[in-house]
């Protein structure tokens, strides 16, 4: 059953999330991992349930798979009509728990939320190995007539 994350989840969702990037990025520099290790409870602790929402399944007492929906609110536009936009990040499960169905669980739980939240659109970067998850929950592929592009603080 999917239930949201509360305050005393952060810990686990700290743990998941460097799980996460991990397994996505690869191994990370020690002073990165530390930053972001360190980083993360406070982000948490401001944005859980304000703005980000965070979606888990449990075995036991154990979170075993989990998303993330963070929701912006933008000026309104054609594209997103109520101006309130979300980004799943972070759809990860413990390998060990996978093809069980969780993060098709989770996924149809926050689209549900998404429309009870009046969200005009929700988008994500899907990975190979999420793609037909995300085209059975209704995602569709988006071929912008704009080029992403990406300005990095180096300081």
């Amino acid at each position: 059953m999917v239930e949201y994350a509360k305050a005393a989840d952060i810990a686990a969702l700290t743990e998941l999330r460097l799980a996460y990037l991990e397994e996505d990025h690869g191994r990370m520099s020690e002073d990165e991992f530390g930053m972001i290790r360190r980083g993360l409870p406070a982000y948490f602790k401001r944005s859980l349930n304000q703005n980000l929402f965070c979606y888990l399944i449990r075995e036991q007492e154990e979170i075993v798979a989990c998303a993330f929906l963070l929701v912006t609110e933008k000026p309104m536009s054609p594209a997103f009509i109520t101006g309130r936009t979300g980004t799943v990040l972070n759809v990860y499960t413990r390998p060990a728990c996978r093809h069980r169905g969780y993060a098709r669980q989770i996924m149809e739980k926050l689209l549900t939320d998404a429309v009870e939240k009046e969200l005009s659109v929700v988008e994500l970067k899907s990975t190979e190995e999420g793609y037909q998850l995300y085209k059975a929950v209704g995602f569709v592929d988006d071929v912008p007539k704009y080029h992403l592009m990406k300005w990095y603080n180096r300081r």
